[in-house]
């Protein structure tokens, strides 16, 4: 099956660049006088008062690469403690000041044994009454991506900077405050899967636990369990805001946690990836294919690929598609080879209206055009490939016109930026000193490619159940789905078929909210849906901290 092999979450916006050095401090933190950890190194904690932070001391083998007659020892890991830098930001024209935690917290099995340490960077409001301030936990999901996109694109105080279409800039790439932040509204915990980031497990053996559906909601469960702990965080109202294969933990943790008596005020799920029956189109599986319209239609309207009555009203014109796929053209699916050849033929034109694809192309496809054939067929005559997390990003095959697979310009357009700018400001302005490499993506990791899907032996994976359940033991929890029209990784269809099926009752239902938005994937590297978005979690935010 051909699962999403993305959740960037992240992008940016931007103007004017305010380079702000970090003011080092001692740390806050109870635990700082640990020991080094035995898996990969981290930074060591200041002294006070130094400019910059110490370097971490000499670099130990990295994990899953101990010697032989070393395995057992791996697992013996001590902690250290994590930096503490203190910053501030103008957001509105009000100074916030804050405090930045990094560092790693331990997963431990029943023995009290480490088994793998996840990165996280924190951020708390100096000032404020811990107990009664929000607390968001941002993740990204790939599965097998690191959380610099939420991180440094969406809701954390500092951002990329981007074109305003969030298309990329020439390097060097910079760096600004972002006004967009959420951090005037709730403390902010980024985490890292293990694998990603600087999380790592204790042993390539170990890591495999991690490397699945059950593995990784568990891990994010306990992160989430002793992040409260040690921070003091149990009173604090609490939040999820989870992208992509992010959504499909979120959904996971929220019902985990839930029989562990930790309850969630409201989850965020952006370009949301539950039930993958909705986004992996097979044989016997023709759902996908009908929810991909009304995006491909979306994205033929941005490269002006649609007849010009249907340009005038883009709402109106996407709900007359939304209407059609469902009705019209699931029907004619569902029918196979019993389709009359003029039905077949009444099918193929609307298509094509709806999309700009070459009527000989969908007849050939059996009705049935998916993303790749999509993104590189939209533009073909130009010779450009549209993009699958943003089909308004747009590019040249690397190996040629029809030759590259699985190219996607949007991936091409942020990679580098993000990966530059996050790789110096954890470094130089949060002072998280280490050598170790920042795995942007897991993908290269032994086993990665065997992820345990879990119950997708029963069909497709799943966790839209979880969520369900979630909101079962939880009235009080509201969801917010947030999604963007030239999304095709995730299509909007998609998350709003999956929303639609949980088989919940009106009382239940009035707890879930949609935003939805003039971009893709990661809908914040575009500049006004940026500013949208935060205005929407802000909002979002309120209600549910209402009694």
């Amino acid at each position: 099956m051909r699962f999403p092999t993305w959740s960037l979450i992240a992008l940016v916006l931007c103007t004017s660049a305010l380079s702000q050095q970090p003011d080092s401090s001692k740390t806050e933190n109870p635990r700082a006088k640990e020991k080094k950890s035995k898996l990969e190194p981290t930074a060591s904690q200041p002294e006070a008062p130094p400019a910059k932070p110490a370097a971490a001391p000499e670099q130990k083998p990295e994990a899953g690469k101990e010697s032989p007659g070393d395995k057992e020892e791996r697992y013996d890991v001590d902690e250290v403690a994590p930096v503490v830098t203190h910053h501030q930001v103008t957001l509105g024209g009000k100074t916030l000041r804050y405090t930045a935690t990094v560092g790693r917290l331990p997963i431990k099995r029943g023995d009290g044994k480490i088994e793998a340490e996840m990165f996280f960077v924190a951020y708390t409001l100096d000032g404020q009454e811990a107990a009664k301030r929000p607390l968001t936990f941002c993740f990204n999901g790939g599965p097998g991506s690191a959380s610099v996109w939420l991180h440094m694109g969406a809701v954390g105080p500092r951002q990329v900077v981007l074109q305003p279409s969030g298309f990329m800039p020439a390097p060097p790439y910079r760096i600004i405050d972002n006004p967009n932040t959420l951090l005037d509204k709730s403390d902010l915990v980024f985490v890292d899967a293990i694998a990603t980031g600087f999380s790592r497990a204790a042993s390539a053996d170990m890591t495999k636990k991690f490397l699945g559906v059950k593995g990784d909601v568990e891990a994010f469960g306990e992160f989430i369990r002793l992040y409260q702990t040690r921070y003091e965080r149990w009173p604090s109202p609490l939040f999820i805001l989870g992208e992509s294969y992010g959504t499909t933990r979120a959904a996971g943790i929220a019902n985990y946690l839930a029989d562990h008596g930790i309850a969630f005020n409201g989850i965020t799920l952006l370009s949301t990836a539950m039930d993958f029956g909705t986004l992996e189109w097979s044989k016997n599986n023709d759902v996908p294919y009908v929810l991909l319209v009304p995006s491909f239609t979306m994205i033929a309207a941005y490269h002006k690929r649609l007849a010009p009555d249907l340009m005038q009203d883009l709402d109106k014109t996407r709900q007359e598609v939304e209407r059609w796929a469902s009705t019209d053209y699931a029907q004619a699916l569902a029918k196979g080879d019993a389709l009359e050849s003029d039905e077949r033929q009444k099918v193929i034109d609307a298509y094509a209206r709806y999309t700009g694809l070459d009527k000989k192309l969908i007849d050939n496809a059996d009705l049935r055009i998916d993303v790749e054939q999509f993104t590189r067929n939209l533009l073909l005559d130009k010779k450009l490939r549209a993009g699958r997390l943003d089909g308004r990003f747009t590019g040249i095959d690397p190996e040629g016109l029809l030759d590259t697979r699985d190219y996607d310009p949007t991936a091409s357009a942020i990679v580098p930026p993000y990966t530059a700018v996050f790789n110096n400001y954890v470094r130089n302005e949060l002072g998280y000193k280490v050598d170790m490499p920042y795995k942007v993506f897991a993908w290269d990791e032994p086993g990665f490619q065997k992820w345990d899907w879990g119950e997708a032996i029963k069909g497709f994976p799943n966790t839209a159940p979880g969520l369900r359940a979630a909101l079962a033991k939880n009235p009080y929890l509201k969801v917010l789905v947030m999604e963007g029209y030239y999304d095709l990784a995730t299509p909007y269809a998609a998350a709003n078929y999956s929303i639609n099926h949980l088989n919940l009752g009106p009382d239940y239902r009035k707890n879930i909210s949609y935003a939805t938005y003039e971009a893709g994937h990661m809908v914040y590297v575009d500049q006004a849906s940026h500013a949208k978005m935060t205005k929407d979690l802000g909002e979002f935010m309120g209600k549910c901290l209402e009694r």
